[in-house]
């Protein structure tokens, strides 16, 4: 059978379902509509005369004929696609597109900053960030890289940090604290307006503290609930109640006087941004540029 061009596109279509078993997804990562790959795949497959996916309104599945096809142009596919990075080299100025999946926090506090030099200096460089602070196979879901808290790497993964440690503090508005009092002791937290996070596995976080040798971990009263620091901070300025945050996430408000830290003397250190990718791939020119941009500007410090 003769392999024409459009062939070629189709197989990395196919291929981007395979791996995320959803269309969405998958054109999201390509950059193009769901409907676009939907109609493309069907003439692929028609082409072939072999159905590759079941298709339902719930899910996406590889056929027999799919997975085999997926298991033997996999590699050679990315073989490809880090030949073709590796021209980079050979250019005035790198082009190409990146995909990053970092926690909510480490792109608003580490990636924002730098994103204004980083677009002046490599304007042919495209960067998609996503911002979430689920957990994410990060190779399954066609990013060249996540950045999460500490050194958590899944294996066959690379890191870097990014940052220096940081600062766990509770804030809370001076209205607040005018209406209810300081809390002297972690403990005195039980009789306060606490605005809690969900972590990215859906458990809800309980504060850490630390003073000396001692460490405890507060289950605080749950007023509100949210998914993103920012949600809850912008209720939080407002008088709403207390807040465990990332001092970096702080600092201009507490400067400005809208917010005022507390229990201050029990404020955890823990460890900072960490950017991971696959050991197994060429890592992208784009992404080696954005991880040195980090370290030089180091808007988190390091």
């Amino acid at each position: 059978m003769h392999t024409s061009r459009s062939d070629v596109a189709d197989l990395i279509y196919f291929l981007a379902i395979a791996r995320h078993r959803s269309f969405s997804r998958a054109a999201v990562e390509l950059g193009v509509s769901a409907s676009a790959l939907s109609h493309a795949l069907k003439g692929f497959e028609s082409r072939l005369g072999v159905r590759l996916l079941n298709r339902t309104t719930k899910s996406v599945t590889l056929t027999a004929a799919g997975d085999a096809l997926a298991t033997s142009t996999s590699m050679p596919i990315v073989a490809i696609d880090e030949a073709l990075e590796t021209l980079n080299r050979f250019r005035d100025a790198p082009t190409g597109r990146i995909r990053i999946n970092a926690a909510v926090e480490a792109a608003t506090l580490l990636i924002g900053p730098v994103l204004p030099t980083f677009v002046d200096r490599y304007p042919d460089v495209e960067l998609d960030i996503v911002a979430s602070n689920r957990m994410v196979d990060v190779t399954q879901g066609g990013f060249d890289a996540g950045i999460r808290y500490g050194g958590t790497v899944p294996e066959d993964m690379i890191a870097q940090r990014l940052s220096a440690n940081i600062r766990w503090i509770v804030a809370g508005a001076p209205s607040y604290l005018e209406r209810f009092g300081i809390p002297d002791h972690p403990s005195d937290l039980v009789e306060h307006r606490c605005v809690n996070i969900r972590l990215g596995d859906d458990r809800i976080y309980r504060w850490e503290f630390e003073k000396g040798d001692e460490k405890l971990a507060i289950t605080v009263p749950r007023m509100v609930i949210v998914d993103h620091a920012e949600t809850g901070l912008v209720g939080v300025l407002g008088g709403m109640g207390l807040m465990y945050l990332p001092e970096p996430f702080t600092r201009k408000y507490v400067e400005d006087g809208r917010l005022r830290i507390v229990l201050d003397d029990w404020a955890p250190t823990e460890s900072g941004f960490h950017i991971y990718y696959s050991s197994r791939r060429q890592m992208p020119t784009g992404l080696r540029l954005l991880i040195d941009l980090v370290k030089e500007l180091a808007p988190l410090g390091l």
